[in-house]
């Protein structure tokens, strides 16, 4: 995994404090702790509706102290932002090749080093959708890494870690009982996100 802002000390710091300070501002109310076992993880972001949700998920990423790497779609890693967005932490995924990003995720998970969590948003878009992509199963199920629950509820202004999910190979009963933990959390766009 590349170098990131996450694994900057100074800058770190610096931008923790200024994350406090803004997302308290805002109202923004930041919950939870990563517990021990999921310091190397795959981390689920719901739900992901808005622009607004990553600038909010990074600033709460250095409140909670977390070393992310997020993908995100390949057009918003062109010049002149691409390399900004890579030391955030972005990874580029290229939606219309079927290169097999499941695969190489799970590879780069299980050779890294140190504490590290692979943020995946399962609607795999900000647009409205009905349909959640297992790719985030299928790369902690191979990799053999916890789930770590994140969420983002704007009209309460909560965003935080909930619990630790260890999948069993049911795929259809683990992904209930994801979806449920889900339901009450509301996006920017509300009509964006369904978790049922």
């Amino acid at each position: 995994m590349h170098r990131t802002v996450f694994d900057t000390p100074i800058v770190n710091r610096v931008l923790r404090a200024v994350s406090i300070v803004c997302l308290r501002v805002a109202g923004w109310r930041v919950e939870g702790t990563l517990p021990p076992g999921a310091h190397k993880c795959v981390l689920i972001a719901a739900p992901h509706t808005s622009n607004w949700d990553l600038p909010i998920t990074l600033m709460a990423s250095f409140v909670l102290r977390l070393n992310i790497y997020w993908m995100g779609k390949a057009s918003i890693f062109k010049p002149p932002f691409g390399a900004l967005m890579r030391w955030l932490g972005g990874i580029a995924v290229r939606r219309e090749q079927s290169n097999n990003l499941v695969a190489a995720s799970v590879s780069a998970l299980v050779a890294a080093e140190g504490p590290l969590q692979l943020v995946v948003p399962p609607e795999g878009t900000r647009s409205a959708t009905r349909h959640w992509k297992t790719g985030f199963y299928h790369i902690a199920r191979g990799a053999g890494l916890p789930i770590q629950l994140a969420y983002i509820d704007y009209p309460s202004k909560r965003i935080g870690l909930g619990p630790v999910f260890e999948t069993t190979g049911d795929i259809e009963s683990d992904m209930s009982r994801i979806k449920a933990f889900y339901a009450p959390m509301r996006g920017r766009k509300p009509g964006h996100f369904d978790a049922s």
